[in-house]
């Protein structure tokens, strides 16, 4: 699938983004200065971290943080989990009365498959609660926003069970649906079951979105090809903080995929990254999210596991800062044009 020259807009969800190449919430992550980098390389339309509705009614502190809009300039999915209807009502009303009402959209967590969500009756424990799930869907479209659901598949033995669970959402009110194509028992292990994914969007036309394993360029553009109407970027973006200007570039222009900055380029744009983490976040999450990011440059070069390694000992700002700097220099000098 080639997108029209310069990209498109598209209608999913009761939104009208700019093009399918979506960020996926993620934990820790997705905060705002990460959404605003992913923005700026032309994703079509962010998630926040998944926040707790409980912890909003217990006025959390830490909680309330991550309702922060990033002014990312594309449209922005407030993603909310609980374990009861109610709950999910009460604190998205908190949340839209309180003044942290500029999300186009709002989600509800179906899919993390993790103890300490599952246990509250929250994610993933929901596709075992069709009646609770459906009730909380139609709950939230009583606050007039537009309603998504992120799950993952029920089985991969049966799909006529995700067939009907997503049909169920839909009735109650359900605007879109992103789909993960691993089960709650599979966590985050496996593979990603992409062909189930998009047997299960051809049955919903334009309603359903694809995540999972979605580590290159060319695969984003497979789940679109075989009927999912967007694409979440997640893990993969760990892999290559530059895949999504790479699939914007390959889907809009049909440019070669590989096509890419020069590592020094890249080099000082997660910089950037790093100072609008230090500067938001503070010195320790700038730090562990730089080191994620950063672990991929200069990948297959000379010189590459010295870098990460001088990356992982960096302790302070400064010093990474200092290293980067380094690092920098010797590419500019080797020419690298990686």
């Amino acid at each position: 699938m080639t997108l029209q020259k310069g990209g498109r807009a598209i209608e999913a969800g009761g939104l009208v983004v700019p093009n399918p190449f979506w960020i996926a919430p993620l934990a820790g992550i997705t905060l705002p200065a990460v959404r605003r980098f992913f923005a700026r390389q032309g994703a079509g339309l962010t998630h926040t971290e998944m926040v707790s509705c409980a912890g909003i009614l217990h006025n959390n502190n830490k909680t309330i943080r991550m309702l922060r809009h990033g002014e990312e300039g594309v449209p922005t999915v407030l993603q909310l989990f609980a374990g009861s209807a109610e709950t999910l009502r009460k604190g998205a009303e908190q949340i839209l009365n309180g003044g942290f009402d500029s999300f186009e959209a709002l989600s509800v967590n179906m899919a993390c498959p993790m103890p300490k969500v599952t246990k509250k009756g929250a994610g993933a424990a929901l596709l075992k609660r069709k009646s609770i799930a459906c009730r909380m869907t139609s709950e939230l479209k009583k606050l007039e926003r537009p309603v998504w659901i992120k799950m993952r598949l029920l089985s991969t033995e049966r799909l006529d069970e995700t067939l009907d669970f997503i049909e169920a959402l839909i009735s109650a009110g359900a605007d879109h649906v992103t789909l993960h194509g691993r089960t709650p028992a599979q966590r985050y292990e496996g593979v990603s079951d992409a062909k189930s994914v998009c047997r299960v969007a051809r049955e919903f036309p334009g309603l359903i979105s694809a995540s999972g394993d979605v580590f290159s360029p060319e695969k984003a553009m497979e789940y679109l090809d075989a009927g999912a109407c967007a694409v979440l970027f997640a893990r993969g973006l760990m892999r290559d903080p530059f895949i999504v200007e790479k699939t914007t570039r390959l889907g809009t222009r049909g440019i070669d995929a590989g096509k890419r900055s020069t590592t020094v380029e890249e080099l000082d744009r997660l910089l950037k990254l790093g100072e609008d983490l230090y500067k938001d976040e503070g010195e320790k999450t700038a730090l562990v999210l730089l080191k994620r990011f950063l672990s991929s440059i200069f990948k297959g070069l000379r010189g590459a596991s010295r870098f990460r390694r001088d990356v992982a000992q960096a302790h302070s700002w400064c010093e990474m800062l200092q290293v980067s700097r380094k690092w920098r220099s010797f590419a500019e000098r080797s020419g690298f044009n990686g």
